[in-house]
């Protein structure tokens, strides 16, 4: 597995001898062990914001009144604040950590004594996250990862520690890395530039987020008993949208969506990618650091780096921008590897290009004016219409013919305007989606493009391939089409090229990882 670490910067290594004392000094005793902070107590009771929140919002619904539900509430809040502090208490007395000479330890429980200990040669990942609440309160979490621990199983978490404590703690593990300075003049790939939040509104949270934020709200309300649709003013709305002229509340309806959508897009993007900055911070080291209200900063080693993922989804490459995903490993499950890879916001396109170039320290092999791709076979082109208009068009038209033979001719018209409207858009989407196949190789890297509704550019180190699989459908068959997927121990651990020719696909794999395939090759020759 590959690595990574978080962490919040500033600390000198020499602080490292704080924790594991005065290195390089034959017979030093290890150091004693240590308690986390008292302030932990605290966090693991901020789970109390959520029942508080809502026993606040049930009585501003009673009009001040504290219903006897409410008085039931808070009891239960009380007993469990109780028993919760009792349980981190005692299990706060009975954790400890140390550094050694060769490993960390992490000693817990109370009946059952269990102790951790993780060579400081196998750790491949020190994170530092902090949340609102550990920011508050000068804490934050550490968490050592090992090789091997992709799914998080031999991870040691320390929740939670000072961020002076957290500092000294990082230094001494990444102390053993022995990594040199960095050679280059300018280390910098690229800090923030707030004209990018332009692209914000061109993600999926321009729509989907208001009506994720909008869910969120209802839950809550009908949790504490508030049905929002009884509300005056709801009904109000409501009363007034459908005696309006439906051709203009509509329209005026989806551009309230899409303002809130935008302001809210705006401000997830300043929050995410406060003070973000992308570096180089030695030969061997790739750093970013973003966040504004819980602060990442994710280190990636170069030798863990398999290669550059530059992301377009639809909306984003309509603007000209895009985004730079690194491809490592280390970084924890898929959702936490979505989470942690992210190497530049959405921005132009030429900056995404350069952000690549210089995480890979060579050009990235595919752009405007650079490596042509090998396009795919015309039949990948009739697979994509052909799946559209069956899984797209037929279905839904099918349905609305139904109902308006079943209930009324209006729906009828409706299945005729969505075939006329549809079909096109399928069409285009099928064209738009051929396009942008292409795969290829140049200078130790596999390259590899498709997607319409993100079109995503893969360089890949193909030294890092592990393994390949073919795989394919009776469709597929038909077409004489083959997807082929590269087998990686980082990212999303498999990487398709999708609707190769088949009788292609096998000397490409291995032309691309030479000696892997081999005793599975038949020569025709039979030499």
């Amino acid at each position: 597995m590959s690595g990574s670490r978080e962490e919040f910067g500033g600390t000198g290594v020499e602080e490292a001898a704080g924790v594991l004392g005065a290195p390089g000094v034959q017979g030093t005793a290890p150091p004693g062990w240590r308690r986390l902070h008292p302030r932990t107590l605290l966090v693991h009771c901020g789970w109390m914001g959520a029942p508080l929140l809502t026993l606040l919002l049930t009585v501003l619904a009673g009009g001040g009144r504290v219903p006897a539900g409410a008085w039931r509430t808070l009891a239960v809040v009380a007993t469990s604040f109780a028993a919760v502090t009792a349980i981190g208490l005692i299990r706060w007395t009975r954790t400890r950590y140390r550094v050694t000479s060769d490993a960390l330890e992490v000693r817990t429980g109370l009946l059952n004594l269990r102790l951790r200990s993780v060579p400081l040669r196998r750790i491949r990942t020190v994170d530092l996250t902090a949340s609102p609440l550990h920011r508050l309160l000068g804490v934050t979490v550490l968490r050592a990862g090992t090789a091997g621990s992709g799914e998080g199983r031999g991870d040691l978490s320390l929740d939670a520690l000072t961020v002076t404590e957290a500092h000294r703690l990082r230094a001494a593990l990444l102390s053993r890395a022995g990594m040199a300075r960095a050679d280059r003049d300018d280390p910098l790939l690229a800090r923030i530039d707030w004209r990018w939040s332009r692209y914000a509104p061109l993600t999926f949270w321009v729509v989907g987020g208001v009506f994720v934020v909008t869910g969120s709200v209802y839950r809550v309300l009908d949790g504490v008993g508030i049905q929002p649709w009884r509300l005056g003013f709801v009904q109000r709305a409501f009363a007034q949208f459908g005696a309006s002229a439906l051709w203009l509340t509509i329209p005026v309806a989806l551009l309230a969506v899409l303002a809130l959508g935008s302001v809210g897009s705006v401000a997830l993007y300043v929050e995410n990618w406060w003070n973000y900055r992308l570096e180089w911070t030695d030969a061997h080291t790739l750093r970013v650091r973003r966040g504004l209200f819980t602060t990442r900063s994710v280190t990636i080693e170069q030798a863990r780096l398999r290669g550059v993922l530059v992301c377009e989804p639809l909306l984003l490459r309509a603007g000209g921008g895009a985004l730079v995903r690194a491809v490592a490993g280390g970084l924890g499950d898929r959702e936490e590897n979505r989470k942690r890879s992210g190497l530049l916001p959405p921005a132009p396109r030429a900056q995404a290009l350069r952000v690549a170039d210089g995480v890979l320290r060579s050009p990235f092999p595919a752009g405007t004016g650079r490596v042509a791709l090998t396009p795919h076979p015309p039949a990948a082109l009739r697979r994509r219409r052909t799946r559209g208009l069956l899984f797209v068009v037929l279905p839904s038209a099918a349905v609305l013919a139904s109902l308006g033979v079943v209930c009324t001719p209006v729906l009828l018209y409706c299945a005729v305007t969505y075939v006329v409207i549809s079909t096109p858009a399928v069409l285009w989407l099928a064209r738009d989606a051929y396009r942008s196949l292409g795969h290829g190789m140049r200078d130790g890297l596999l390259v590899t493009r498709s997607g319409t509704f993100s079109r995503d550019t893969l360089a890949l180190r193909r030294d890092a391939i592990a393994a390949w699989t073919f795989s394919t459908s009776p469709f597929a068959r038909r077409h004489g089409l083959v997807t082929l997927t590269a087998a990686v121990a980082a990212g999303e651990e498999g990487y398709a090229i999708r609707d190769l020719a088949a009788a292609d696909a096998p000397g490409f794999a291995a032309a691309a990882t030479p000696g892997l395939l081999d005793e599975f090759l038949i020569d025709p020759h039979g030499s």
